[in-house]
């Protein structure tokens, strides 16, 4: 197994070195699946999309310039796929949270469930909201590297990450309001009888 550079091994890519793009395809394979999923909701697009980002990766493997953070430069890819995707076979159906892979790992039945609404308060926000939170608190590119992927500057997304991240705590208190609302009813409709039900005397 090698330890070389991401970097490093896009430069033996576009000299030739085929067989290197299949250790790239194993360290991105699972962040770009998820980033995908947590965008579309749809896990066979999904699938789709990364193999598209790979066969772009070889496709344009000579444009990679040496100095080039691997990393920005394939989610730039990334994200011209799913631009071009959507481009080409408009969205037909509505978003589907119960695909979406775990935000985090749940040890409890508590957790869990705080678990699903985050994921059901980040498939509320609108998509360019989502996608520079999953950018920079899931994939963990640094704010340089979504400037230069988004072609803005540093502080447009310090500002927008701070609006995103607003935005899914107001969504997420909102969802476990309505959870603990939910609740409560139900804890109280086991308490009372049913309507015109007979008692014993």
């Amino acid at each position: 197994m090698t330890l070389a550079p991401d970097e490093d091994l896009m430069l033996q890519v576009r000299d030739g070195a085929g067989e290197m793009l299949a250790v790239l395809f194993d360290r991105y394979q699972t962040p770009l699946f998820n980033f995908y999923s947590k965008l579309t909701g749809d896990r066979a697009l999904s699938e789709d999309l990364v193999q598209e980002v790979f066969l772009r990766i070889l496709k344009y493997r000579q444009s990679y310039r040496p100095g080039t953070p691997f990393r920005a430069w394939v989610y730039q890819i990334a994200r011209n796929a799913r631009i071009d995707h959507f481009r080409k076979f408009p969205r037909e159906k509505a978003f589907e949270p119960e695909m979406l892979p775990p935000v985090f790992p749940a040890d409890s039945a508590q957790e869990h469930q705080e678990v699903e609404l985050l994921q059901l308060a980040l498939q509320q926000l609108p998509e360019e909201k989502r996608e520079i939170l999953l950018l920079c608190r899931f994939q963990e590119l640094k704010y340089e590297e979504i400037a230069a992927l988004l072609g803005c500057e540093l502080n447009t997304v310090r500002s927008r990450i701070h609006r995103a991240l607003q935005d899914l705590r107001k969504a997420f208190q909102r969802l476990t309001q309505d959870s603990l609302l939910r609740r409560a009813e139900a804890a109280a409709a086991k308490t009372l009888p049913p309507q015109g039900g007979r008692h014993e005397v």
